[in-house]
């Protein structure tokens, strides 16, 4: 009877902690966590989230599942942003161009012609100008989860050849939905087109656009060289991307847990590096068995006509901010 007694009691016991403390009983418990991005199944991108999902799933000894929505299935990038600010529980791609609709200063990280590495990028993520632009994203309900990942370098595929801006007048291209890509398109000489990445293989088949702007292999991957035939090697960014969630999201999770995303998830931007050098290769020798034409491109005088594209924006990057930005890289 006492050993009866004393089991009941024990199993009152456990019941009440997992009952009380919230991190207690959230950790008995699979956290399983939605990954959104636009990219399609196979592409680097794709593959560095599933090595991060895995990793993951890995060091939390089977606490957090990703759960993986590739090719814009839960929605355009605005449309998951918005899911991000109520509590979903999602993760989203994201970069500076689409981020300066929250918080304007993030539009650096995406601006053309200006970062010559991967670590002056990098430099910029360390610094104390990022974690101040992190901080104001954080009061529109945006949390940075981790931001060294380089989605690529990106060109331009088209169905005319262009080797200077001039040569790109009357082209329409897809943008991403943003206005720094907007601008930086027109300003390239062409004539911007925005939609969702997924959108853009039909408008390109049915003529509604003449080309896209992305990398390499997510130009591929998205069989775009189906309806164009140049890959113009603009280089005009080198796309830094930062996978965000919502603040509410984030404060119900243990802070072991989301110590472990940012660092699985550096570690899988590593990994994407890899990925993206093989994936480059690949798609170009594929692209031209398929036909496509590589055009060399005088980029000195893409650069040129670029020169003062920061100054359109003097509002959202004010001249402190430059300056900042200037003495993290090293030049302007």
């Amino acid at each position: 009877m006492i050993a009866g007694c004393v089991k009941t009691l024990m199993a009152g016991i456990t019941g009440m902690v997992l009952c009380l403390g919230g991190n207690i009983a959230h950790a008995a418990d699979v956290i399983k966590i939605k990954i959104a991005y636009g990219n399609n199944v196979g592409e680097p991108n794709d593959k560095a989230v599933r090595e991060w999902g895995r990793l993951m799933k890995e060091r939390s000894n089977g606490q957090v599942e990703f759960q993986y929505f590739p090719s814009s299935q839960l929605g355009s990038q605005k449309d998951v942003t918005e899911q991000l600010t109520i509590g979903s529980n999602v993760i989203t791609i994201s970069d500076g161009g689409f981020l300066m609709d929250y918080v304007p200063e993030f539009g650096i990280t995406f601006l053309p012609y200006l970062f010559d590495s991967k670590d002056e990028l990098f430099k910029l993520a360390d610094s104390d100008l990022f974690k101040d632009m992190s901080k104001k994203l954080e009061s529109k309900g945006l949390y940075i989860v981790h931001s060294k990942w380089i989605y690529g370098v990106r060109n331009m595929l088209a169905t005319k050849a262009a080797t200077k801006p001039e040569d790109l007048k009357g082209l329409k291209i897809r943008v991403p939905n943003i206005r720094i890509s907007t601008e930086m398109m027109n300003a390239m000489g062409a004539t911007s087109t925005p939609m969702p990445l997924a959108e853009a293989y039909p408008a390109l088949m049915q003529g509604v656009i003449n080309g896209a702007e992305n990398p390499i292999p997510v130009l591929y991957g998205g069989k775009m060289f189906e309806g164009a035939k140049f890959l113009i090697m603009t280089r005009h960014q080198l796309n830094m991307s930062s996978w965000i969630a919502g603040t509410s999201f984030i404060a119900k999770l243990p802070p072991e847990i989301v110590r472990l995303l940012k660092e699985t998830g550096e570690e899988a931007g590593k990994f994407l590096d890899k990925e993206n050098e093989m994936a480059d290769k690949d798609a170009l020798q594929k692209m031209q068995a398929a036909g496509v034409k590589i055009v060399e491109v005088d980029r000195d005088a893409f650069k040129a006509v670029m020169k003062d594209f920061p100054a359109r924006f003097s509002k959202e990057f004010p001249p402190e901010v430059m300056s900042r930005l200037y003495a993290i890289i090293g030049h302007r």
